[in-house]
């Protein structure tokens, strides 16, 4: 029990790691997320509010309690990476420019929701 809640703190604390400086990134650097948004043809305030999205998905996980809720980040985190998957892919970006950080994304967010099913079973 020890080690599954040990290594559910260390893949959500990776995964918020992502998606927090994901977010972070989206409001304090205006000019590099609006050309972004042009190259990809997607509005601005788009990327913004998947940002407050993600923080607020980041919050819910770490908030005690509220299992159903922390599904619902948990999908959401899911659908963020699969549709920044599809917006790399159909932009044809070099695989070395998104695989690293989308996979690793994907990784922290299998390993914390195992981890989180885990622990909720085993309460």
């Amino acid at each position: 029990m020890k080690s599954t809640k040990i290594l559910f703190w260390v893949f959500t604390a990776l995964l918020l790691f992502v998606m927090v400086s994901s977010a972070l990134g989206t409001f304090f650097s205006s000019a590099q997320s609006e050309a972004f948004a042009k190259t990809v043809g997607f509005p601005v305030y788009l990327f913004k509010l998947l940002a407050v999205a993600k923080i607020l998905g980041s919050i819910a996980l770490v908030t005690p309690g509220f299992k159903r809720l922390k599904e619902w980040a948990y999908a959401g985190f899911t659908f963020d990476l699969i549709g920044a998957s599809d917006i790399f892919i159909n932009n044809h970006a070099p695989l070395a420019d998104w695989l690293p950080f989308i996979g690793a994304g994907f990784v922290f967010l299998i390993g914390s929701y195992v981890y989180f099913r885990k622990l909720s079973s085993a309460a």
